[in-house]
């Protein structure tokens, strides 16, 4: 899937650090030796970063003949939150026969394999860092292939309507109905930051009550590409789909906290206009009068996210030193929404 910098990367693993042990080595093997249609012994486990909601390895196998080394990606779910590993794949499945890029899913284990809930997929070249390929000179064509390249993979993600997924278990609704259930978390957690109740107020009428158009990826952003030096090579990370509008993947793509610092709104490589152009481009429609109010949108989602994390450590449900940290951006994203409703822009 990627070259996610994290501890232990460049070395082998002893057993004992492997994602199931011993026993889960060997369900491994047996299940990529199925999969592959051939003898499989694993090499090396290479543990990645995977974020809030996964957990990631990487699997070196050990050279056959007459193939040489290969190498798949291992992903369990972290926290039992989101959606299964098995409706994540299907999704990914269908994504790339509509053109998206995407890592080629190779297994999802059974239960009774004992491996929990998780996903094989096949390896993918690339860097998923955002500030490496923001800064790193290596990535400048990258840079300027990649607005044409999003924009196209969202528009083809976005093309087939609602019923195309119908048989899986998507939530989702309008954005009025989308914001609301934000709201009643936030009120769950009752901590009160008054740039948020200005955000909310903000939204509420501007917010769309239609239905839903299209399935949106709903985490797409700088973070979770795979980058090499000819621009995208995959879209990672399918925890979050479900059902809206175009516009919240295009707005959630702009959100301040995508740019790692760089000066450009999309994901720190674009401009909005660029973004717009290349998805209407590749055949994607999109009410450029929404696009504003769904990047205030996705700026709060992103502040919700980080009150979210800070909750889980602090009730004791998922206690983490990384989401406490996280917890204490909320008051950037709360400096970005004031700046944001009161100048028109971010």
């Amino acid at each position: 899937m990627a070259t996610r910098s994290a501890p232990g990367e460049g070395r082998e693993l002893l057993s004992t650090h492997d994602p199931a042990g011993e026993a889960g080595r060997a369900a491994l093997e047996a299940l990529l030796a199925d999969a592959l249609e051939r003898p499989v012994a694993i090499a090396a486990v290479v543990p990645l970063s995977g974020g809030a909601n996964s957990m990631t390895w990487r699997l070196d196998l050990a050279p056959t003949v007459p193939r040489g080394p290969e190498r798949v990606i291992f992903q369990r779910s972290a926290n039992g939150l989101g959606l299964t590993r098995r409706v994540q794949a299907e999704v990914m499945r269908r994504a790339a026969a509509l053109g998206v890029p995407v890592p080629p899913v190779i297994a999802v284990p059974a239960p009774e394999t004992g491996l929990g809930d998780c996903v094989i997929t096949g390896f993918v070249e690339g860097e998923a860092l955002a500030p490496r390929w923001l800064r790193d000179d290596r990535f400048l064509s990258a840079r300027a292939a990649l607005p044409g390249q999003i924009g196209a993979a969202l528009a083809r993600l976005h093309a087939p309507p609602p019923s195309h997924w119908d048989d899986l278990p998507l939530g989702g609704g309008s954005g009025a109905a989308l914001l609301e259930t934000m709201f009643e978390t936030y009120r769950r957690i009752g901590v009160d930051v008054p740039a948020f109740d200005l955000a909310f107020a903000w939204l509420r009428p501007r917010m769309p009550e239609t239905p839903p158009t299209a399935l949106v990826h709903g985490d797409f952003r700088a973070g979770n590409f795979l980058v090499d030096t000819r621009g995208l090579a995959a879209v990672l990370d399918w925890e979050l789909p479900h059902f809206s509008v175009p516009e919240e993947d295009l707005g959630w793509l702009c959100v301040q906290a995508w740019r790692f610092g760089a000066r450009l709104p999309v994901g720190g490589f674009a401009t909005r206009e660029a973004l717009v152009a290349a998805y209407c481009a590749a055949g994607g429609t999109v009410e450029a009068q929404s696009l504003w109010t769904w990047e205030v949108f996705g700026n709060l989602k992103w502040g919700m996210s980080c009150l979210q994390l800070a909750d889980d450590h602090v009730s004791g449900r998922v206690p983490s030193i990384e989401r406490a940290a996280i917890g204490r951006r909320v008051s950037e994203v709360a400096a970005d929404l004031v700046h944001a409703i009161a100048r028109g822009d971010l």
